[in-house]
């Protein structure tokens, strides 16, 4: 009997370790499917600044370090963060020395080395080129490989916070054998690359359809044997987020729905189906109008929406400010975000500590003291009612993407402008089209051929040095850097530009805050930038689906590597 047992065990552990072997093995648990109502147009976050694409792209190619759900910097490519402390940081704060990982492949089985994150840095720095993430590289002076695997970054002066380029999802590796041919002018023709770049993260492209599905396939060369559970992944766009999340919450057609932009009662009643669970979570993501300060009239041609011309109207301070006043902040809280929308007067109200207190004012709607500033700033009202000066009307074309929130808001505002002696006329593009960064088309978000847009965006990680510094001048979109570049609004200020180098030299966390601070009151304060909504990020999941962690700080992908299927 004694025997029996033994051999009985002996066994049952080997079956056991079988069943082990089997959970733990890569493509274990067959086919996820995510969906973006914004679907992808390119999967280079270098050429676009639309967070489906980023994240879209998050899946194949990674950076050096993420932020974790919690803001937190984790190594990726690498063993550990560079500091101070463990010598990867210089003492005098000018230079930073990543070193990566041993063993390292490219979903084509080939090294990646030190000299793919050179390339990957003179890409995006090249000055015959545009690139959407330039902002992550300010201040740096060269980046060079020292060995195989040790990349350094010296900075034109101390650098406190040296963690632009390369952490997150933003600012991702690319193959520098891939893209070879793609510097420049050439990198928004090189389609093939774009669209289905070699990487390093858990899947590998099998087919992309612009702005409409990737399929996608687990990396052979992943460096963890055991991951992804998924042997495929299909990432579908478009519709709206209505669709999106029905087909989760309701369906269980989908296993994730990203950016659920939905009355709050909606949501609840689609989670109550019991099929997926609704996240959320609050980081910097604001509702914002962005105001045009050059003139976008096609009569200009290729300087449509250039700096070589002035706004005819909205360049007067008064008007920008009158249409911030008309808006009644609150009212669009409730009727689109409810308690996953908080009401802002700073486009950087998160985290805390750069929160500035100096804006208060803009949560109470004020109609008469709008239309008493116009009144004083000379705009009079005609005989249809829309107000005039010397010869211009002001008269506004206001664009955003499709969707259902975005277009109730923008209903609300043309009325509340109209009651201020406002002409608006709306327009609303498909998302993937807006956030695409196609320079041939005249109807992206960086392109600007309108008087005011409204969208939202946040940054990696917890410190916006990086995003504050997209105001900068040298950040204004235009045909000489392919469009690309985060200035929408064209604002144009030395005394902005000096902020933005003080703060990227500064190392006191209580005085980046004050710059920061400073910085966003200088837009607010000048009405370039209106703020409407703090937003939650609001995301679902089927109950089938383990692992997700939403993150406000990074791509909502970015640990698409530890997802399974629950048993």
């Amino acid at each position: 009997m004694k025997l029996k047992y033994l051999v009985a065990g002996t066994l049952g552990a080997a079956l056991l370790s079988t069943t082990a072997m089997a959970q733990m093995e890569r493509g274990r648990d067959g086919n996820a499917n995510i969906i973006y109502w914004q679907a992808a147009s390119t999967l280079n976050p270098y050429l676009s600044g639309g967070t489906k694409d980023i994240d879209a792209a998050s899946m194949v190619l990674e950076p050096l370090a993420h932020y974790d759900e919690n803001g937190n910097m984790v190594p990726t490519l690498v063993d550990e963060i560079p500091t101070v402390a463990n010598g990867g940081v210089s003492a005098d704060l000018t230079s930073i020395t990543w070193k990566l990982s041993e063993g390292l492949k490219w979903s084509d089985g080939t090294p990646v080395t030190s000299a793919d994150v050179v390339f990957t840095a003179n890409y995006c720095m090249d000055e015959t080129g545009g690139c959407q993430q330039s902002a992550k590289f300010g201040g740096v002076k060269s980046v060079e490989a020292l060995d195989d695997l040790t990349v350094k970054i010296t900075f034109d002066g101390p650098k406190p916070f040296p963690y632009g380029p390369f952490v997150g999802a933003t600012t991702p590796i690319l193959q520098a054998a891939q893209f070879a041919n793609c510097m420049g002018t050439a990198a928004p023709t090189c389609t093939e690359q774009n669209f289905g770049p070699i990487g390093t993260g858990p899947f590998t492209v099998t087919e992309f359809r612009a702005n409409d599905t990737i399929s996608l396939a687990a990396n052979p060369n992943y460096r963890d044997p055991s991951k992804p559970a998924f042997a495929t992944l299909t990432f579908k766009g478009g519709g709206d987020a209505a669709a999106a999340a029905r087909s989760v919450l309701e369906t269980g057609e989908f296993d994730y729905a990203w950016n659920l932009q939905l009355a709050p009662e909606v949501l609840a009643d689609m989670e109550a189906k019991g099929q997926g669970t609704v996240l959320s979570g609050f980081g910097p993501l604001v509702e914002r109008l962005m105001i045009n300060l050059t003139d976008p009239d096609p009569k200009w041609g290729d300087e449509r929406s250039t700096v070589a011309h002035p706004h005819p109207f909205m360049t007067d301070p008064a008007v920008r400010q009158a249409l911030s006043m008309a808006i009644d902040r609150p009212l669009l809280v409730e009727i689109g975000y409810g308690k996953a929308g908080k009401v802002t007067c700073n486009v950087l109200p998160s985290p805390a500590i750069y929160d500035s207190p100096n804006n208060a004012g803009c949560e109470v709607q004020d109609i008469a003291g709008a239309n008493a500033l116009l009144d004083e700033a000379g705009w009079v009202r005609g005989a249809d009612g829309v107000r005039e000066k010397d010869g211009v009307r002001l008269s506004i074309l206001y664009q955003t993407s499709t969707n259902a929130v975005r277009q109730d808001f923008q209903a609300l505002i043309k009325q509340w402008w109209a009651e201020i002696g406002v002409e608006t006329e709306l327009k609303n593009i498909d998302a993937a089209v807006f956030f695409g960064g196609d320079q041939s088309s005249p109807d992206t978000f960086q392109k600007l051929y309108a008087d005011v847009e409204m969208y939202a965006n946040n940054f990696d990680g917890t410190d916006p040095e990086a995003y504050m510094g997209n105001w900068q001048c040298s950040e204004i979109p235009s045909p000489d850097n392919a469009w690309l570049g985060g200035n929408m609004p064209r604002y144009c200020n030395p005394d902005y530009d000096k902020l933005v180098k003080e703060m990227a030299g500064t190392a006191d966390i209580n005085e980046r805050a004050r710059l920061a601070i400073a910085m966003n009151d200088m837009l607010m304060q000048s009405y370039t930038i209106i703020p409407l909504v703090h937003r939650g990020n609001v995301a679902a999941r089927s109950n089938t689906l383990e692992g997700v962690k939403l993150n406000v700080w990074d791509s909502d992908l970015w640990n698409v590597a530890d997802w399974s299927r629950a048993k």
